[in-house]
């Protein structure tokens, strides 16, 4: 382009919807359709680059939404058909859903029953994921687990850098009793806990990823806790980070492959390094920041009517 060789254009083609109805997710389901789609359409002669962006509704902004990019050279005939007939396949399979949203209650129910033998069940709390702006403090799962007398597990993160640095200050094998979690906005997705165990674990909280995502990059939680509570490991951290490697479990004493049941914050990025251990993968949302509820958040950016907070007949 900067030779004058080509002069390329990029056409938008876009859904009134907060997002695509499985979150973008590429493992399974229409998007791996849809990418190759736009495969066989860069083949084409001038087609340069189609992208297909799954949305983030958890923005609120005017152009939220799934989008079709198209980029390919100015005056291309088709460019925008390419864009409207993927957004199209998109809007008319809008209440297709791959993941099916337990509340905490039903996760913990599938845990108390879950055999060990054919790898742990993994409970990815969708709402409460950090990477999604959700504050990661987020209660509801983690005392539903403790009401149902859930062992043999593990959970994190759970950012609450007060009680992490509070703990600084104690002995690995001390017994503690102190508040946890829901500091931030209680509302979403439950307050504060108070829980009594023994620390496992201090210190910093730095980790080297070993997976498909973090795999040699470092990151850091900030100073750490692990304390065990009636059989479930938690790690307690001081910066926000979701769940993506088995390294942030591992490297402080936590092994989430020998567990029987593993709950984490995260939406789709953790199934990468935890779906080749798990005997099952559910989801659930705690009614956090980050929930599939779209009617409980306080939208103001977002223009109406919208998918799936408004009916829209189908043209």
């Amino acid at each position: 382009m900067i030779d004058g060789d080509i002069a390329p254009q990029t056409l938008r083609a876009h859904r009134p919807m907060l997002e695509e109805a499985n979150g973008g997710r590429t493992d399974i389901g229409p998007m791996i359709e849809r990418h190759a789609m736009a495969r066989a359409f860069e083949a084409r002669k001038g087609v340069y680059a189609v992208s297909i962006n799954g949305a983030f509704p958890c923005a609120d902004i005017a152009e939220v939404g799934p989008t079709v990019l198209v980029t390919a050279e100015m005056g291309q005939p088709g460019s925008q058909e390419i864009a409207e007939e993927i957004a199209d396949d998109i809007w008319d399979r809008r209440n297709e859903r791959l993941n099916t949203y337990l509340t905490v209650a039903e996760a913990a129910e599938v845990a108390r029953t879950w055999k060990k033998g054919s790898g742990p069940l993994v409970i990815a709390d969708y709402a409460d994921n950090p990477g999604s702006g959700a504050y990661g403090d987020s209660t509801a799962l983690l005392t539903a687990l403790l009401e149902a007398s859930i062992t043999d597990a593990c959970f994190g993160p759970m950012i609450d850098p007060e009680t992490a640095a509070l703990l600084q200050a104690q002995t690995v094998g001390d017994t503690v009793t102190l508040k946890l979690g829901g500091r931030t906005a209680p509302e979403f997705g439950g307050g504060p806990i108070e829980i009594t165990g023994r620390v496992m674990w201090l210190g910093d909280g730095l980790v080297t990823g070993s997976g498909p995502i973090l795999g040699g990059l470092q990151r850091s939680f900030g100073a750490i806790a692990v304390v065990r509570v009636e059989g479930i490991d938690i790690l307690i951290v001081s910066i926000a980070h979701q769940m993506l490697d088995l390294r942030q479990f591992e490297t402080f004493g936590i092994l989430p492959q020998d567990c029987r049941v593993v709950a984490l914050k995260s939406m789709q990025h953790f199934r990468a390094a935890f779906a080749p251990i798990a005997g099952r993968i559910i989801v659930c949302d705690s009614g956090a920041l980050c929930t599939v509820n779209y009617g409980a958040l306080r939208y103001r950016a977002v223009p109406r009517p919208m998918h799936p907070l408004d009916i829209i007949p189908s043209s």
